[in-house]
Order: structure tokens, then C-alpha cells, then sequence
């Protein structure tokens, strides 16, 4: 399933509008972001039965700061949800993510939380 999003980005007073896209690629084993239509980032994930393992996210340097991971977090998060599947975030900023938000905690198993810093002591 892929996420669509017009994004509204200035520079130098100039405001374009970009087309910002989501969508899984299982052949790779990663969600990808392009802007575009140009790669922008990605989240690598390993699928094992009813759950999903979000092992890396990487943003191109152009991309830096204009919330690609954070739409990457996002679109997969609601994904895992959608397909009934529990998330185990070893990627950091996907840990990170969570914690912060607190949005997708229930996706993360109860007894693995504590190894993310997800324990409701971390909040």
C-alpha cells in the first residue's frame, strides 16, 4: 500500500510543491520515501509471522530534516496496525520514535518494551 503527501517545502522564498510518496518494496525488505520520484530515505524491516522487526532508517543528506523519518515512521507504524502485526523497533530511531510519541506503544509487545526503553518508567 503506498502514502501520498503534498508537501510544502521553502527555499530561498521560493515555495514548491513536492510530492512526497511512501510505500513498501518486500523485494528489498524496506519502505521507501521518495520525493519526486527520487529516493529520499528508507526503513529496512525483517516480517517473521505476526510481526515486524524495523531494523534501520536512513535518510539521504538533502533530505535531512524536512521529516522524511518521520513519514517513514509514521506510514509503517499505521501499516503494522492495519495488518495486525506487532513491532519490535531495534532500529533506534524507530525506538526513539514510540517513546516519544507514545502513539504506537501498544504495538510493541509488553514483555519486550524495556529492551527499547519503552517501559512506562522511560515515558
Amino acid at each position: 500500500m503506498a502514502y501520498e503527501q503534498v508537501v510544502t517545502v521553502v527555499v530561498a522564498g521560493y515555495l514548491p510543491h513536492v510530492t512526497t510518496t511512501v510505500q513498501d518494496n518486500p523485494a528489498e525488505k524496506r519502505y521507501e520515501a521518495t520525493v519526486d520520484g527520487e529516493l529520499a530515505g528508507f526503513a529496512t524491516y525483517h516480517l517473521s509471522g505476526p510481526k515486524i522487526t524495523l531494523i534501520h532508517t536512513e535518510v539521504d543528506d538533502a533530505y535531512e530534516g524536512q521529516g522524511i523519518a518521520k513519514l517513514l515512521a509514521e506510514h509503517i507504524l499505521d501499516a503494522a496496525r492495519d495488518a495486525g502485526l506487532q513491532v519490535i523497533p531495534k532500529c533506534p530511531f524507530m525506538s526513539k520514535y514510540i517513546r516519544e510519541t507514545r502513539e504506537y506503544l501498544d504495538l510493541v509487545p509488553e514483555a519486550r518494551r524495556g529492551e527499547f526503553g519503552l517501559d512506562e518508567e522511560a515515558s
